[in-house]
């Protein structure tokens, strides 16, 4: 899917108006936090956030290794 944006001027600040095609293929509305991604083919505009993601996959790695210390202080 190839779309294009406006840049606009927003006071003393710059916006861009997204096509409603793409905010309904990345499942966006009015008001949603959006991330850009480095990529070896530009920039990636996506509703995920990549560093929570790892700091997730962190945890549960955590939880998963420390199980029994957790359920032990859970009680």
């Amino acid at each position: 899917m190839a779309a294009t944006a406006k840049i606009i001027a927003i006071g003393n600040s710059v916006g861009i108006i997204l096509p409603r095609e793409v905010m309904a293929k990345l499942h966006l509305e009015k008001g949603d936090q959006v991330y850009f991604n480095e990529t070896v083919n530009g920039m990636e505009l996506t509703p995920y956030d990549q560093n929570f993601a790892e700091e997730m996959e962190a945890a549960r790695h955590v939880m998963r290794k420390n199980r029994d210390v957790l359920r032990r202080l859970a009680e």
